[in-house]
């Protein structure tokens, strides 16, 4: 089974880069496929919400979000962690997130697939919460089957990460709750 982590952060090697790091370490640790976007390493323009894709089948724009595409429609578990920058994700994962239209448009085919959120603030009640709840609309809309820690909604985190103990608890939980549910869905096939 393959399970994808998308950093929605603008900045290289930085806390949500980490953070999807130590995230798909569970999964590698229990022989799940693992794969990651980083968004600090692609250029995507937003979404023109010109209908093509509607009609086409595809995006008229031709960026790198032509490559990232296969590795949604091809996972089985997509976890997503983002900055928080005013209460919400950031600017390069909403623009992400719109243009993934075109595999709502064309047969829901992230439908079913588990998702999960982690968001990381520079406080504790930094508005994180929105932010995952700005990711799980995203899994919502596409029709996925959206997982949370256990608790609350997802992992939580504040910088620096690395001495967040709290919020790791978080996010190994969520990792946990995502093999739970897996294993619900495809008893054979997962560890």
């Amino acid at each position: 089974m393959k399970i994808l982590g998308i950093s929605g952060s603008p900045t290289k090697n930085g806390n949500n880069e980490k953070a999807i790091n130590d995230f798909l370490e569970i999964f590698s640790k229990k022989k799940f496929e693992v794969e990651k976007i980083f968004l600090s390493q692609y250029k995507i323009n937003p979404c023109l919400s010109c209908g093509v894709c509607d009609k086409q089948k595809k995006c008229f724009q031709q960026d790198e979000m032509t490559k990232l595409l296969p590795l949604l429609e091809n996972a089985d578990a997509i976890i997503v962690s983002s900055p928080t920058y005013f209460g919400g994700v950031s600017g390069q994962l909403k623009s992400f997130f719109d243009r993934t239209i075109l595999l709502r448009r064309n047969g829901f085919l992230l439908k079913n697939k588990i998702g999960g959120a982690i968001a990381i603030g520079h406080a504790r009640n930094g508005g994180q919460e929105y932010t995952i709840q700005n990711i799980h609309t995203w899994m919502h809309i596409h029709g996925m089957i959206v997982v949370g820690d256990n608790n609350h909604f997802g992992g939580i985190l504040k910088t620096p990460i690395k001495k967040d103990k709290e919020g790791l608890k978080s996010v190994k939980d969520l990792a946990n709750k995502i093999c739970e549910t897996l294993k619900k869905f495809n008893p054979p096939l997962v560890p």
